[in-house]
């Protein structure tokens, strides 16, 4: 308590007493006060309304389709070719402000949807660009706390996105695919809804023959995860899936054992899984200046996790401190996966005896 405040009630007359009370009462008051300010109290999932259910029929609830790309993805596409296949793209976690107390973001919100757009869709889903025709729905995304706060409403919150994202798949699948090949493609959150979007449609049932391939890192996949579903260990298999975890060389994350000890693990660069790349191999990634910088990674597969070197670059030392390379599993083999997804593609073809002039 303050100085000043104890020197003004050392008198013990009763008024002075019931001063000395009240300021003690007031002092530990505040205290409380300011312990709730630092962290605010986020509300149950019962108790918020949920954000109005998006309508797939209509084109605002979509992100990107095929015939309305956004402005900033079109330089991208190289392939003047018909694309025979499709790509359905899940974003991920865009909302970790502490501030928002939300618990799901709705699919109107500007903001979120200018970062879906310029972030995820620009740095992530463009890599896709030239291997199928894009998809990406909006859905109302969980926040980031569903995963720390899982069991406080994070559970409620993560199924309420996914079955956004799956009625979304229904309707690509009802109006848009007419029996192409599919490219399911997702990160972060978007891989945990991919890996039960995954399970509901496509593992032991008849729509895996329509998948080609399934990039999902940045969620640790465990071995028979999937039933059908294979983890694939060379760069022109089709019907399974990719995933990776990128960590810096040499550390491994608190929750290693936990999380990621024993999960499957792609090398991104080559494909096969070898346990380890150099620069040389290495196609390029992404950077935020929107440049492509080639022969800038070396790269280990470790049990469970990707380990990459510092990055050879002209901004290397933006990344001297960074251990997890969590933000970057896409963009740092941005060109590498281009390169991939139409290699399978062109490996699925080939195997289910397809020509481009029937899959207009």
């Amino acid at each position: 308590m303050p100085t000043q405040i104890l020197c003004c009630i050392k008198n013990k007359s009763p008024f002075k007493q019931v001063l000395k009370s009240a300021v003690i009462a007031l002092f530990f008051t505040a205290l409380i006060l300011l312990g709730s300010c630092k962290s605010a109290m986020v509300p149950a999932f019962s108790s918020q309304q949920p954000p109005v259910s998006p309508n797939y029929d209509k084109v605002a609830s979509w992100a990107v389709l095929p015939d309305a790309y956004p402005e900033n993805l079109k330089h991208w596409q190289t392939n003047s070719e018909v694309l025979v296949a499709d790509v359905f793209y899940i974003y991920p976690t865009l909302n970790n402000e502490k501030k928002d107390l939300r618990w799901n973001v709705p699919v109107t919100d500007s903001i979120q949807n200018i970062k879906v757009i310029n972030k995820a869709v620009y740095f992530q889903a463009s890599a896709f660009l030239n291997a199928g025709k894009l998809y990406v729905p909006y859905y109302r995304q969980a926040h980031l706390r569903s995963y720390s706060q899982f069991e406080k409403g994070g559970k409620e919150a993560l199924s309420l996105a996914y079955g956004d994202v799956k009625e979304a798949f229904k309707t690509y699948l009802e109006k848009y695919n007419h029996g192409r090949p599919i490219i399911i493609a997702s990160h972060s959150q978007g891989t945990t809804h991919a890996i039960r979007l995954l399970k509901d449609f496509f593992d032991g049932k008849l729509l895996q023959n329509q998948l080609v391939v399934a990039y999902i890192p940045g969620i640790a996949i465990k071995k028979n995860t999937f039933e059908t579903i294979e983890f694939m260990t060379n760069p022109t298999q089709t019907n399974g899936f990719v995933t990776w975890n990128t960590f810096k060389k040499n550390y491994y994350p608190k929750t290693y054992k936990q999380w990621y000890k024993g999960a499957e693990v792609s090398n991104p660069v080559d494909w096969d899984n070898s346990s380890e790349s150099e620069h040389a191999e290495h196609k390029g990634f992404l950077f935020t200046n929107d440049k492509l910088y080639t022969q800038a990674l070396q790269v280990y597969v470790k049990d469970g996790l990707l380990w990459v070197s510092l990055p050879h670059f002209p901004y290397r030392l933006l990344a001297l401190g960074k251990k997890r390379y969590h933000k970057g599993d896409i963009n740092l083999f941005w060109e590498d996966i281009r390169e991939n997804a139409s290699l399978r593609v062109e490996s699925y073809l080939k195997t289910h005896n397809m020509f481009t002039e029937n899959k207009d």
